[in-house]
């Protein structure tokens, strides 16, 4: 049940004070979806995820067409994550210290930009390979500001009260909009080729500025932003270190996404290489991982426990399993079932680390926390894209899906034994006599 306002219209039903009536189970997955400037936020997302999963699922066809490299295709992978890695720390200081919402109309416009430009290139026969890889790590340096922004931006429209809810609606619209991005993707490409994939994709990023411009500024939850000031990143880096109840969710989240998170690598491998496959195979793998995935999102969203580190190495367990048996299915068809599992496992584990950090950071430094998980989120894949690409063209997809699967489970029985060995204590808050108190809400 929702911790909100008491609602003065329940007064006189036989109620004790302060008392609601139940909450049905479906009013408490969509609770979040009552404030207009989250709506605006979601209808937008949708729109725009459909075009950028209609782009994930032909840029690395792209790649394989230009080059036959599988090992390409992780140097593509992460250089798009490159960036995040090397400059995502800096996007938390963003986040902390500029407007939320102007802040992310500027990297819808740089994400189209970026789009449009290898449109461009596609669509005249100029492309090379070495300008896939430029548009990736631009698309990167986007995303390095973009990530922490949005994700703090979270709390600006709905409070900490709804924030696991509506982060997980909003998960379920950009994992649902991949049952249909790639379906859409395949039989664009089939019917006109890869280009109009990106001129499209290009175009969907302004549903989101119209429906962040169209947003009632006054409705947002007022914070104080962050001085600008020498240090920042290091006192977040040193607050996450010291503070057990986030070092020891930030570990596993490393280990799971570094060695088991790349997928986006494997599939397209697995599709085309495994079973001799083209690009309606790949969208057909990539609709069915985003059913189960949106299946795992609205299950996040009807839960009213707090996500914790115990649940988060149950779910990262649950994903190596699962890893492990789709690399070990026999066909296509056992293949695509198994699918829908793994993409709940996947999108609950990622709710769940993204969750657990924001409820148990404190409101100081939850901006520059949420860039540190999105450092270890997105910037592992620079590492893990090469490495996975490398073994899934030597060794084959099927062994590097059951690699990262072994390692994702090893990853949980850590977690669940240090849990065992020393219970979680409540985080302290940061005494850094310079941090500045953010009493309302912190984005």
């Amino acid at each position: 049940m929702e911790a909100e306002a008491r609602d003065p219209r329940i007064a006189g039903h036989g109620l004790a004070d302060g008392a609601r009536p139940p909450e049905s189970s479906v009013r408490r997955t969509f609770r979040s979806q009552r404030v207009r400037n989250f709506r605006l936020f979601v209808s937008g997302q949708l729109l725009s995820a459909v075009g950028t999963w209609m782009q994930w699922t032909a840029a690395p066809l792209l790649v394989l067409q230009l080059t036959g490299s599988g090992v390409a295709l992780g140097i593509d992978t992460a250089l798009g994550f490159l960036p995040i890695l090397m400059f995502g720390a800096w996007g938390g200081v963003f986040a902390d210290r500029f407007d939320n919402r102007r802040l992310l109309i500027w990297t819808q416009v740089a994400f189209a930009t970026v789009a449009a430009g290898l449109w461009v290139l596609i669509a005249t026969g100029a492309v090379q390979v070495w300008m896939v890889y430029a548009g990736s790590f631009l698309t990167g340096l986007v995303n390095a500001v973009d990530m922490p922004t949005r994700q703090s931006f979270y709390m600006e429209m709905v409070g900490p009260e709804q924030l696991t809810n509506a982060m997980s609606l909003n998960t379920a619209t950009f994992t649902g909009s991949r049952v249909i991005g790639p379906l859409l993707a395949a039989i664009l490409i089939k019917a006109l080729g890869i280009a109009p994939v990106f001129l499209i994709n290009a175009i969907s990023f302004l549903a989101v500025v119209v429906a962040l411009s169209s947003m009632r500024t006054g409705e947002l939850r007022a914070r104080e932003r962050a001085p600008r000031r020498r240090g920042q990143i290091r006192e977040g880096v040193r607050y996450v270190w010291r503070t057990r109840s986030l070092r020891l969710p930030m570990v596993v989240m490393a280990v799971v996404f570094l060695f088991a998170f790349n997928y986006v690598v494997l599939l397209p491998l697995l599709a085309v290489r495994t079973f001799q496959g083209d690009a309606g195979t790949y969208g057909e793998m990539l609709a069915m991982f985003g059913v189960g995935s949106l299946v795992g999102a609205l299950a996040m969203a009807g839960r009213v426990t707090k996500p914790d580190v115990r649940l988060l190495s149950i779910l990262a367990g649950a994903f190596g399993l699962l890893s492990v048996a789709v690399a070990l299915a026999p066909s296509l068809a056992v293949t695509l079932v198994l699918l829908l599992p793994l993409g709940g496992a996947a999108l609950s584990f990622a709710i769940t680390a993204n969750s657990a950090l924001q409820l148990t950071s404190s409101d100081a430094m939850r901006g520059r926390v949420m860039a540190l998980y999105t450092v270890v989120f997105l910037g592992s894949t620079p590492i893990g894209g090469p490495v996975a690409g490398w073994v899934g063209q030597q060794l084959g997809p099927r062994v590097g899906l059951a690699g990262g699967g072994v390692v994702a489970v090893a990853a949980a029985m850590a977690g669940l034994a240090a849990l065992r060995r020393r219970p979680l204590a409540p985080p302290r808050e940061p005494t850094t006599p310079a941090e500045p108190s953010e009493s309302t809400a912190h984005s």
